[in-house]
């Protein structure tokens, strides 16, 4: 049977790019994202693709009453999603503590943090109505180590591996999984928008390493989304080759 697959931040990068992976294995999926038109597009060519059934729910993560309203007025047939992957997230600036303007660590705990638990907690009681489900998480190396300059960025992941974490114990008894997928370097638009559109500072992140691309995470995450109903992969960190950790990387 093909699953509902909720997928947050779906216009670009990670989120797009599992959108393709679970729609490639037949999965209907609900789409999220603030561009209405990029929602529009990927669901058209998903859907001649794959002849899969989509939904697009169009709504900001940041915005509480957004997401609930929106996900409450779903259709009956999209109100109880197989799996939820929380992908929506994003870092802004590479400031010193002192430096950082306070307008960047608002949006990033508004987005990486209450974006992510308000779309969980929405969802949420169909999966226990349901007695199973899955909720993925999209956190990152720097929730594991803190790094000069990225000091809200890596709080909010930090914070995403505590929820995760919390999240697993709490929902046991509903038989509901939870995993926290944490990534290195993946080369999308999040180091664009990091610098602000600065093209050059952007480019640089990947200088002399081959990064990881979106699609290699999308396949993780489908690989944990279909495993049998016994295993649960509670946290996976992964990196391209040439980069140990949120800190050590070796560049040619």
């Amino acid at each position: 049977m093909k699953r509902i697959v909720f997928i947050t931040g779906a216009t670009s990068g990670i989120g797009r790019a599992c959108a393709e992976k679970f729609a490639a294995n037949g999965d209907h999926l609900i789409i999220n994202g603030r561009r209405k038109e990029r929602l529009e597009e990927l669901k058209n060519q998903l859907a001649e693709k794959y002849k899969v059934d989509i939904l697009c729910a169009p709504f900001d993560v940041q915005n509480k009453n957004e997401v609930f309203e929106s996900i409450n007025q779903f259709p009956e047939k999209w109100k109880s999603p197989d799996i939820l992957i929380n992908s929506a997230g994003l870092a802004l600036g590479r400031d010193t503590f002192d430096e950082a303007d306070i307008t960047d660590w608002e949006i990033m705990i508004n987005t990486n943090m209450k974006g992510l638990l308000y779309v969980s907690k929405t969802v949420l009681p169909s999966m226990i109505k349901r007695n199973s489900g899955h909720i993925i998480n999209l956190g990152s190396t720097a929730g594991n180590e803190v790094y000069e300059r990225g000091n809200i960025y890596c709080a909010t992941k930090s914070a995403v591996e505590a929820i995760s974490s919390a999240m697993r114990i709490d929902l046991l008894a509903h038989h509901i999984k939870v995993t926290n997928i944490k990534p290195g370097a993946v080369e999308t638009e999040f180091s664009l928008v990091r610098f602000k559109g600065d093209e050059e500072k952007a480019g640089k992140v990947y200088e002399g390493l081959v990064p990881l691309t979106p699609e290699d995470v999308a396949d993780t995450i489908f690989y944990c989304a279909s495993l049998p109903p016994n295993v649960c992969i509670n946290d996976l960190t992964m990196t391209c080759t040439a980069q140990a950790n949120s800190i050590y990387s070796y560049r040619e």
